[in-house]
């Protein structure tokens, strides 16, 4: 952003990013209008917090902002990508679909516990930028991988026990899953799904399937391609069959 030669006012905005007037719960200060604006901002950003905290530190900017995300293509700048296995081009996490299913909410989160695919805790934090209109069109997300840290804190609490890390913005409680492929994460949606039931798939009533399905619907995995046939497969149905569950939860049968 360019500095303007004559004195800013106190309630002007930077150059190139326009003012928040009345801004939605969890907006910045700053909006954005282009994901090229926030890319242009913040990979530089990116780039800084990964080179000060190491190579176990993935620094990722997201792009929200079509009309219609595809949560499986939203990685538009990527720092240390190889602790979660992804590249430009890579999916969104299961947090994703939440923040979009609940677009006017604060969905700001700070040092919050998540996993990779194979296993490794991440200790994590999410920002995420919205326009003028308060609608959110980017995230700047930072996964920081503690497994070898668990290892040693492990180790040393067997001399002394340690307190854990204070959790901040633990977003609901729910532990976001970080994947290179965006089936990964849909399947840890259905095997959470499945497990508020707290019975195994085989064990589902009728009617718990289909809440399992509302379940899945109402944070967005059946809006992914290829979701539904995986749901399908999991529950132990045919296609045609969970749609007509699907149907059956949305309108509340």
């Amino acid at each position: 952003m360019s500095i303007a030669e004559d004195t800013p006012r106190p309630d002007a905005a930077p150059a190139g990013v326009a003012a928040a007037t009345d801004p939605a719960p969890g907006a910045a200060a700053a909006t954005f209008e282009t994901i090229a604006e926030v890319v242009a901002t913040f990979t530089p950003v990116a780039h800084a917090i990964a080179a000060a905290v190491g190579p176990r530190c993935e620094v990722v900017v997201h792009d929200l902002s079509a009309e219609q995300v595809d949560l499986e293509h939203t990685v538009v700048a990527i720092e240390n990508g190889h602790v979660s296995g992804r590249g430009i081009g890579g999916p969104s996490t299961s947090l994703g679909f939440d923040v979009l299913a609940r677009d006017t909410e604060d969905h700001d989160a700070f040092g919050y516990r998540g996993s990779t695919r194979d296993g490794r805790e991440l200790r994590s934090s999410s920002v995420y930028l919205r326009n003028r209109a308060g609608r959110i069109i980017a995230a700047l997300c930072i996964n920081v991988d503690v497994s070898a840290l668990r290892t040693i804190q492990a180790l040393v609490g067997s001399i002394e026990p340690s307190a854990p890390a204070p959790v901040v913005g633990t977003s609901g409680g729910e532990q976001e899953v970080v994947g290179a492929d965006i089936g990964d994460v849909v399947d840890d949606m259905i095997t959470r799904g499945i497990a508020e039931t707290g019975k195994q798939a085989a064990a589902l009533t009728r009617e718990e399937r289909v809440r399992v399905l509302g379940l899945l619907d109402e944070k967005g995995a059946t809006s992914v391609g290829q979701a539904m046939p995986r749901i399908a497969a999991r529950l132990g149905v045919s296609r045609s069959t969970a749609y007509q569950y699907l149907e059956e939860s949305r309108r509340g049968v």
